[in-house]
């Protein structure tokens, strides 16, 4: 193998492994298989996935205006623990370690706050990767932070994966289950730790009864209006965004970065907080 072969082995392995795509999509197995697959194979895309947003998805979300230039010379001011504040130049580029949409795209919520937009599917392994990274810094993002998570519907397995997300979601809004954070990790580990790939309704109502959900508030959840809506608005995001892989993150529909861009989970974190007090002193 020459040397030039090997580097460029190297670099599309590299590519290979940042981020799922739209093609990834386990296996038609049983409900019940023995491990997870690391890569999964392409699947026929539903209805879902080709049908165009409704109108009510896209006037859920909100515009904003034309993006304004970057503060690229600027410092930021960054308070680590009720510490001190410190200046600190920028880290992360664009071009480099994230795209800038122009002009700037919708947001799930209002200008209230910035948001911070994950794109994931509960099949992919570099999301399973990111969740803890996720999970803790939503503990201490900052105040002025909206975080959402949006699932992608690009297939079978991954629209089913993102109803049972809303689902769970309304599950907890009516009170049916306690903890809705804790019923979206035990979904990431029972795909990828029991390989249960949970792609039959039964599947998911035996997972959501151990947290106290009865067969009848599932489905009462499942059928409603308001998890249809949200389906078709994050199936508008995901175009306007246009998610190609996941994890991808998005920042107040402006920016768009994802741990391949930026050379790892932790940088990802750094990234984002940048990108946060970008919006914040513009």
């Amino acid at each position: 193998m020459t040397a030039k072969f090997h580097i460029a082995w190297l670099m599309a392995l590299a590519l290979v492994i940042a981020a799922c795509g739209q093609s990834d999509d386990p296996a038609p197995a049983s409900e019940q298989v023995a491990e997870p697959a690391a890569e999964t194979t392409p699947a026929e895309t539903t209805e879902q996935e080709t049908a165009e947003p409704a109108e009510d998805a896209v006037q859920s979300v909100v515009e904003e205006s034309a993006a304004e230039p970057e503060p690229e010379e600027q410092t930021i001011v960054l308070a680590e623990g009720g510490s001190k504040p410190s200046q600190q130049k920028f880290k992360y580029e664009e071009g480099k370690h994230y795209t800038r949409f122009v002009p700037t795209q919708p947001t799930m919520g209002g200008p209230d706050k910035v948001e911070v937009a994950e794109f994931f599917w509960f099949g992919c392994p570099h999301c399973y990767d990111l969740e803890p990274f996720m999970n803790r810094w939503e503990e201490t993002m900052p105040a002025n932070v909206r975080l959402v998570r949006i699932p992608v519907t690009w297939n079978r397995a991954a629209a089913m994966h993102a109803k049972l997300f809303y689902t769970t979601e309304a599950l907890a809004a009516s009170g049916a289950i306690s903890d809705g954070d804790a019923v979206r990790n035990a979904v990431f580990a029972e795909f990828h730790q029991r390989g249960n790939r949970l792609l039959s309704e039964d599947s998911m109502k035996r997972l959501v009864a151990r947290f106290g959900a009865s067969a009848e508030d599932f489905d009462a959840a499942w059928n409603s209006f308001d998890v249809d809506r949200k389906l078709r608005m994050a199936q508008d995001l995901t175009s306007r965004y246009s998610i190609e892989g996941v994890p991808a993150i998005v920042v107040n529909g402006k920016y768009k970065t994802g741990a391949g861009l930026t050379g790892g989970n932790a940088q990802l974190i750094e990234a984002i907080d940048e990108l946060i007090a970008r919006e914040t002193i513009r």
